[in-house]
């Protein structure tokens, strides 16, 4: 009996000492099984506002290959984008169209703004040529604020597919005058535009700009205009058509990071019933379709900094949902091509990429107005230059073609730093989902990009503090 009440007496004591152990490692640990973070505890449970991100044509090799290009850069032994840590998961892009199962912008966009598939081209209708309610149209009509930033012009498919309804995302003059046109109870649709594509609001038959003006838009055309506007509504035009790559950009051209800090700060004073923003980084996508991986990590690199002001906002805020996708890949891109060899190693390098001061189309077009090669090669490429890659842009030069020259200085980035291309058009691929703030957890798992826009919908439209 008494060993028996010995063996008792330490198994109780064992028992006691391990619950006390895990006690103290739970605390130190400040972990429980239903804990959250503090900032999860603030946040509520539907978003006050929303910034849906999109980086056009931003397929997973080309995140693999901007984190590789920002550790080069920064010297840093991490690299990671600042959406890396809030992945949810992945989403399909294929469209509902008759020929293609790859999508285009225009599908994309109207499968996240309005939760419908259409065929590729569409603006927000469907394939009766019937407008598609997006979500947009229910900020409105919720009384939310609502802002477009993007690095394309103002009328390209993405804001388009948002803001506006057309059979073809070509007829850019119709779009950009529906942007006006089109209203939600006799207002506006979206009231802070940012971007470029002036020539579609000023033309000889129309002059949209003069007509926003009249209705109480701020016209901003200049970085400085942005720093000091003031008003509730904008139309910030800053060139003709899209704006050149980040790397090529005049100084008096705003970044995407300038103009989101910008309409952040309008859309947050008096804000009562919260805000809809749509924020692109358009021109990744631009840079996919010519195959330059100079102009796109440059894209990449500005998209990054405006992604990181979104979220500098809704981390402060704690009301603001964030999500962060692509509507596509573009390209075809390849971390790695031809040429790696087991004396070169099996890398993709960024070093060539880093060693440009501006982008292949740039220096085309300096080489075809008439310029130097050598003078134009040496003074925007900060390594020594064979030969060989001299001579292959001599004989591009012999065409006289912008494209044919570009094309040229493009093959030496890419064989240097082992980039590669399948095509100058879209890829199918699914593309990855990120998601931070209240109301993330909706988009978890593998979804369809029409998920996107029934969850933006759910959120916008379920009664809340902020729209009862």
């Amino acid at each position: 009996m008494g060993s028996l009440y010995r063996k008792k007496r330490v198994l109780l004591f064992t028992v006691i000492l391990t619950a006390l152990v895990l006690a103290v490692m739970l605390t130190s640990q400040n972990i429980s099984p239903t804990s959250t973070n503090a900032a999860d505890k603030k946040q509520p449970q539907t978003p006050k506002n929303i910034i849906f991100i999109v980086g056009d044509g931003m397929g997973i090799p080309m995140i693999k290959a901007y984190r590789t290009f920002k550790q080069e850069k920064h010297s840093s032994a991490k690299g990671q984008t600042v959406w890396d840590p809030y992945l949810v998961g992945m989403q399909t892009t294929h469209p509902d169209d008759p020929r293609d199962n790859i999508t285009d912008s225009a599908a994309a966009a109207t499968a996240m703004a309005t939760g419908k598939k259409t065929y590729n081209d569409a603006i927000a209708v469907n394939h009766e040529k019937e407008p598609l309610r997006s979500v947009v149209e229910a900020a409105k009509e919720a009384r939310m604020k609502t802002a477009f930033v993007v690095s394309s012009d103002i009328t390209d498919a993405t804001p388009a597919a948002f803001g506006t309804h057309n059979v073809s995302r070509k007829n850019k003059e119709q779009i950009a005058d529906h942007f006006f046109d089109e209203k939600i109870n006799g207002e506006h649709k979206v009231d802070i535009l940012l971007g470029g594509g002036m020539q579609y609001f000023d033309r000889k038959d129309r002059n949209l700009v003069q007509e926003f003006k009249k209705s109480g838009y701020s016209i901003l055309r200049s970085k400085d205009d942005l720093k000091s506007q003031s008003a509730k509504q904008m139309l910030g035009l800053f060139q003709e058509d899209e704006l050149d790559r980040a790397i090529d950009r005049p100084k008096d051209v705003p970044t995407l990071k300038d103009m989101t800090q910008a309409a952040l700060t309008q859309l947050n004073q008096d804000n009562q019933h919260g805000f809809f923003m749509l924020l692109e980084g358009s021109t990744i996508d631009s840079a996919g379709h010519e195959n330059d991986v100079v102009g796109a990590m440059s894209e990449m690199e500005d998209f990054e900094k405006a992604v990181q002001a979104a979220l500098q906002f809704a981390k402060k805020d704690q009301e603001t949902l964030v999500v962060i996708t692509a509507d596509h890949a573009t390209g075809g891109f390849s971390f790695g091509a031809d040429g790696m060899t087991s004396e070169t190693g099996y890398k993709w390098d960024p070093a060539p990429i880093l060693a440009a001061k501006k982008t292949p189309v740039f220096m085309a077009k300096k080489i075809a107005g008439g310029q130097s090669i050598n003078e134009v090669l040496h003074t925007y490429i900060d390594f020594s230059l064979t030969t060989e890659e001299i001579s292959q842009v001599e004989k591009a030069a012999q065409s006289g073609k912008t494209s044919t020259i570009q094309l040229s200085i493009q093959r030496i980035f890419d064989q240097r730093s082992f980039s590669g291309w399948t095509t100058f058009a879209h890829t199918g691929e699914d593309v990855p989902v990120y998601a931070y703030g209240p109301g993330k957890a909706s988009f978890q798992g593998w979804i369809d990009n029409t998920k996107q826009g029934k969850n933006l919908f759910q959120i916008i439209e379920s009664p809340s503090t902020y729209r009862p």
